[in-house]
């Protein structure tokens, strides 16, 4: 039986494996320059986590009805640990590919049942608490782990500083933690097979939130080069966690809201906070950059994420978690062609010119997604389901 303890213990656990994912980031450009690569090859192996993603989360949607939610939960945390000792192993870029495919796939399979499973642990089987925690502890983990980097960076450069450590021995505590948790199988003749689904006026969300991701990349992926060229690259990991985590901060107004006016607001914030952000990396203007972060966090993990994701669950019916891994399905290609596409443009005619495109392209996506937003909302408005 479940105890008071258990959703704790299953966000502490949903914590350490996002904790993993962007603990290398403020050591991309040193893995670069090891291995004697530009940023198109940082962006690269940057996106590998997306390839480790996106099949699981395309064609494994049934996994945690036929074996359980606990075994995914440590399957990820095991995969998080073997990704964070690979890179004190072999600090190179070739590992960080490796690495953060292994670490995609730990995420889709704790994505795939976290919420579900955090439901089942709550006594009052509350899902709107139970969203609330998985979406607070996986976005403090994805952050934290950056600063946490950063900041032991500041002591001193090393390619295995105190943080990586760090994540092994907590990610240990939470393995031996949810070894203990209580699990129940739901469909064991279920479908394997999940295919993603978009029901009608659901798709301007989903390029929303590919939009609101692909800032979140560029930040995540190719900022740290860029501030590295001013001498501030050792602040990196805080931009990250400035990016996402300090999108907590706007959960609770985003859901006050009606969610296609949060993703309407998001839309608007974006190219703004992104054209903030850039400026300070260009010129080298730390404050900036950091400010820049925290509004597009407002729209990346607050306004876009929470509205967008309310809008289609609330469109889609009885295919909810179908929907869903639609809506995901475009956050993540968001979250790592267009910082290829960037990447690619940054060693071939400098940063500032892939930072202007970038911006010129997030502005033109976001009018037009607003636009096809605002048309639609009328009828997101007389859904039965928001009534």
């Amino acid at each position: 039986m479940p105890t008071q303890r258990s959703p704790a213990l299953l966000a502490f656990a949903l914590c350490l494996i996002t904790f993993a994912v962007n603990l290398q980031a403020p050591l991309y450009t040193t893995y670069a320059e090891l291995s004697g690569t530009g940023a198109a090859a940082t962006a690269m192996a940057f996106s590998a986590y997306v390839v480790g993603v996106v099949p699981v989360l395309l064609l494994l949607g049934g996994l945690a009805d036929r074996v359980g939610r606990r075994p995914l939960i440590i399957v990820a945390l095991g995969l998080s640990m073997l990704a964070t000792l690979l890179m004190l192993l072999a600090p190179t870029l070739e590992t960080l590919g490796l690495a953060r495919l292994l670490l995609g796939i730990g995420t889709a399979l704790a994505s795939a049942t976290g919420t579900a499973y955090m439901s089942e642990l709550m006594h009052n089987g509350d899902h709107q608490r139970a969203a609330t925690w998985v979406t607070a502890s996986t976005s403090l983990g994805f952050g934290l782990g950056a600063a946490l980097t950063s900041l032991f960076l500041l002591r001193g450069p090393s390619l295995a500083p105190e943080s990586f450590y760090l994540h092994l021995l907590l990610a240990g505590l939470a393995l031996l933690a949810v070894w203990r948790l209580p699990d129940q199988r739901r469909d064991a003749r279920g479908a394997w097979l999940r295919l993603p689904c978009y029901p009608a006026g659901s798709l301007p969300y989903g390029l929303a939130i590919l939009l609101a991701w692909a800032c979140v990349g560029l930040v995540i992926a190719l900022l740290p080069s860029i501030l590295k060229q001013h001498g501030l690259a050792d602040w990196s990991g805080f931009s990250t966690f400035c990016v996402i985590s300090c999108g907590l901060l706007f959960q609770p107004l985003a859901r006050r809201m009606a969610p296609g006016k949060a993703t309407l607001l998001g839309l608007m914030v974006l190219p703004c906070s992104y054209a903030l952000l850039a400026w300070g990396a260009d010129r080298g203007q730390l404050v900036a950059v950091l400010l820049g972060t925290l509004a597009a966090s407002s729209a990346c993990y607050g306004f876009v994420y929470l509205g967008g994701l309310s809008a289609v669950n609330m469109l889609a019916g009885a295919e909810k978690t179908r929907a869903s891994a639609g809506f995901f399905l475009l956050a993540y290609l968001g979250f790592s062609l267009p910082v290829i596409f960037t990447g690619l443009l940054a060693d071939r005619l400098g940063s500032r010119v892939a930072l202007l495109v970038f911006g010129a392209s997030l502005l033109i996506g976001c009018l037009v997604v607003a636009v096809r937003l605002f048309w639609h909302y009328p009828r997101l408005q007389s859904h039965p389901s928001a009534q």
